[in-house]
């Protein structure tokens, strides 16, 4: 949103409130946890992504005040605004597991993590090491960024054990906190038959509560029987945090629903009760999965519709249908490509079913999708795939 916007505003005219040296594609963490990437393909210097057009303030935001148009950073400068767009991420709240942040600090503990660039290399490291035992995986209660990416990981480490002749020795389990295995029918029933025939167990409605890591065991609560726990060994664990908002948006009811959350009209992305304020990505309460590629559809919303009140035109033309997309890697050179909409229907790409496994799905998510994120959605020439939708569906699709 910067490159689009300070193209049309001018230099420094659009400012940037960003306290990171990194800048990280974090859709690849999979890739890189199931050994088919490395974490330097990840990340770019934060000074190299940043439009130049644009004021970059290296600095964290830690109190918004929406009525006066003004934001104080941690250094205690005040920022005033005309239009604020907030995009402040999910933070991975890995000290709210008793356990968990000893277990993956600590050597050889068999506790890994794709979530963070810290911890992603631990998860290729331990199955390299993985003689024989449980490997165990979680997904907590939501929210949580890239859904899809707690089964994910699932798949590739069952591809790697199966091509390293360690299958027979593994017993594979994914333990999730939701009631079902994706949202959206279509791809689950694609994924069970997946999980089915590589002989994975899936326990849903059931959450981690504690890792005792020099025991190597995990507690988990059954969410359909409150009080009732189940230990588990495991040789390697991996873990998908709890997240949340960060505590300056979290904090501030004026901004944010019951769930700490912006709270953004779900069609037109505007505040519901400041109309100078806009909203994009896993901070928001849109109702739909957070991916990069639902951020990719909202910045063209957002281009229109900022766009429109900076003219003092009418905002509302453009329409967020909630549009986002989950790669499902299943193995190395195998994809199943969940694209869906506010309504969990199935808003596909491709003329041709993507509920299925496919080679070229897989090379799309691994090669083509980090190109066109570096290249082109942070310099402002990428808004979704809705215009190849409708091309490749003969202008019948949405």
């Amino acid at each position: 949103m910067a490159a689009k916007f300070s193209k049309r505003l001018g230099k420094n005219r659009v400012i940037v409130v960003e306290p990171a040296d990194v800048h990280y594609y974090q859709p690849m963490f999979t890739l890189v946890g199931g050994g088919l990437k490395k974490l330097q393909e990840c990340s770019r210097p934060m000074s190299e992504v940043l439009p130049d057009l644009a004021h970059w303030i290296k600095d964290k935001v830690v109190e918004f005040d929406p009525s006066a148009s003004q934001v104080r950073t941690k250094r205690g400068d005040i920022i005033n605004y005309d239009f604020m767009i907030v995009a402040t991420g999910l933070e991975l709240n890995y000290e709210q597991i008793p356990g968990l942040v000893e277990g993956l600090e600590l050597r050889d503990s068999g506790v890994c993590s794709n979530y963070s660039p810290r911890y992603t290399d631990l998860t290729y490291k331990y199955l390299q090491s993985f003689q024989k035992g449980n490997i165990v995986f979680t997904f907590p209660k939501p929210p949580v960024k890239c859904p899809g990416a707690p089964q994910k990981i699932v798949y590739l480490a069952e591809d790697y054990l199966q091509k390293n002749g360690k299958r027979q020795y593994a017993n594979l389990i994914y333990n999730s906190a939701l009631p079902v295995l994706f949202g959206v029918k279509k791809y689950a029933d694609s994924l069970w038959k997946v999980v089915e025939r590589r002989n994975i167990e899936v326990n849903l409605k059931r959450n981690l509560l504690e890792v005792r890591p020099h025991k190597k065991e995990a507690i988990f609560e059954d969410l359909d029987e409150p009080g009732k726990t189940y230990e588990t060994k495991y040789s390697v664990l991996h873990v998908t945090p709890p997240q949340s908002t960060g505590e300056a948006l979290k904090n501030n009811a004026d901004l944010t629903d019951a769930g700490g959350f912006l709270e953004l009209d779900k069609a037109t992305l505007r505040h519901v009760r400041f109309s100078n304020i806009y909203g994009i990505g896993d901070c928001t309460n849109l109702p739909t999965s957070k991916t990069a590629a639902a951020v990719a559809a909202q910045c063209g919303i957002l281009r229109c519709n900022l766009g429109a009140a900076l003219s003092g035109e009418t905002v509302g033309m453009a329409m967020y249908d909630g549009y986002t997309s989950c790669p499902l890697v299943t193995g190395n050179n195998k994809c199943i490509l969940a694209e869906f909409d506010y309504n969990l229907q199935p808003l596909e790409t491709f003329p041709m079913n993507q509920g299925v496994e496919s080679t070229l799905m897989y090379t799309l998510k691994a090669h083509v999708m980090p190109e066109i994120y570096w290249r082109a959605m942070l310099n402002g020439f990428w808004e979704g795939p809705s215009l190849c939708r409708k091309a490749l569906h003969l202008g019948m699709g949405q």
